[in-house]
């Protein structure tokens, strides 16, 4: 074949989606995957919501290598050694389901999977050199020493896609928009997950949110359960590890060693180690996703939403990827994939329910900056549960005096915290 209609770089989430819904409306599609199977360069904490992925792939996880239904979703701010938690648990046991644990070294063969049946070809253990321009229109890319060329090239290759900058055609980002994920597989007997996060079935798993106990970085962690394995990890910026003056993997090992974090892995073996960075993304870092001969989806297009409750990456990818899809059949009825033709992938991606939660929580990206949600109030709401509920020799404090007395320990003023709380109603309650 002198020319597919699609080169997609990138088979993960998004790549692996725009194949199948491309492939499925009959254009000619070759996937390239650096890594020498889908999955096994990829790292992410491994949560997917489901409600996007049922839309293009119904009843997915009767067949998909899914882990476990979540039915617990828990925020927990970490003190020096106690921990306070606001616990959410419903049922997870018949459809609809809300979110999945996966591991991504299962899940994406089998995503790649279905764009194979579809008939899209996918080609692994390839690295994309670069992309070919030819008078500034995007013509296929360079890889293994051969051309392949395309009407349209969709760049899916992830957070630390180089390949446009490479071409002239984007800046790069800004250090202080990128952040550090670290994560482990801790593997601990099935039935010893299903007790210790208290799960009805080995088919039901919680996943807990994590604030405090970085080493002073600015981020968080995070608990998934899986079928017989943990994914854990902490996710910071990069900017605020430097300043910590530590290495991710030490910071990673701080955060293990909270109390309440040892308790959940304690006699677990650690089967797996990785990290990438990640890049925070936000309504307000949606770059251009379209130009001449090319579209950007995915995480390369640096499409992540954070609402501090939970963080999502996987489902905004395949949403990105449908949109793409969309408004690449609707390019190739006409034979025209300039970049006027192709904008109707920013139009149809708005209209998402992703895009309008990206919007709905975009306030919330400059909660993030605080340090003092990372460090002071994690061990100020534990104090004063302590307060509350430990009974000593002096007089116990109304709730009141022990949150007066505590701020005043943190050196926190009363209008320092209303100015804090405005900012945190704003970004996720008001």
């Amino acid at each position: 074949m002198d020319e597919f209609d699609v080169v997609i770089v990138g088979a993960g989430p998004a790549g692996a989606t725009a194949a199948y819904l491309l492939a499925q409306a009959g254009l000619t599609v070759v996937v390239i995957e650096r890594g020498q199977e889908p999955g096994s360069k990829n790292v992410s904490g491994g949560l997917i919501y489901a409600q996007v992925y049922d839309e293009i792939f119904p009843s997915f996880w009767q067949e998909a290598p899914v882990e476990r239904a979540i039915a617990g979703h828990s925020v927990v701010f970490l003190g020096d050694t106690a921990a306070t938690t606001i616990d959410y648990r419903a049922e997870a046991t018949a459809p609809p389901y809300n979110a999945f644990s996966v591991l991504r070294a299962k899940f994406d063969p089998w995503l790649a999977a279905q764009a194979e049946s579809a008939g899209a070809m996918v080609m692994p253990g390839f690295t994309v050199e670069e992309l070919i321009v030819e008078n500034g229109r995007v013509c296929g890319v360079k890889a293994g020493g051969d051309e392949l060329r395309a009407k349209l090239t969709v760049i899916a290759e992830g957070t630390r896609s180089q390949l446009l900058k490479q071409a002239g055609l984007r800046e790069d980002y800004s250090p202080k928009d990128v952040s550090i994920g670290v994560k482990e597989v801790i593997q601990l007997p099935q039935q010893t997950i299903t007790d210790r996060f208290q799960c009805l079935t080995a088919d039901e798993g919680a996943a807990y949110t994590l604030v405090g106990h970085t080493a002073g970085a600015e981020g968080g962690g995070f608990i998934y359960t899986n079928r017989d394995t943990l994914s854990l990890g902490v996710v910071a910026k990069i900017d605020s590890v430097y300043k910590s003056k530590k290495q991710p993997h030490q910071i990673l090992d701080e955060f293990k060693s909270h109390p309440f974090v040892t308790r959940l892995i304690h006699g677990g073996e650690l089967v797996e180690y990785s990290a990438q960075t990640v890049h925070r993304g936000g309504f307000h870092l949606i770059p251009q996703m379209v130009g001449d001969g090319y579209v950007v989806i995915g995480s390369a297009a640096r499409l992540l939403l954070n609402n501090v409750m939970t963080l999502r990456g996987m489902d905004v990818a395949v949403a990105s990827a449908a949109a793409a899809a969309k408004a690449i059949i609707a390019a190739q009825e006409k034979d025209d994939f300039s970049l006027s033709s192709l904008a109707r992938y920013e139009e149809f991606f708005k209209a998402t329910s992703v895009y309008q939660d990206m919007k709905t929580f975009k306030n919330v990206y400059p909660l993030l900056e605080n340090k003092r949600l990372f460090s002071t109030y994690p061990e100020l709401v534990c104090q004063v549960m302590e307060d509350m509920f430990s009974v000593q020799a002096q007089p116990g404090k109304k709730g009141y005096r022990a949150l007066r007395d505590r701020l005043q320990e943190h050196d926190v003023s009363w209008w320092q915290l209303t100015k804090d709380m405005y900012q945190m109603g704003k970004g996720i309650a008001i």
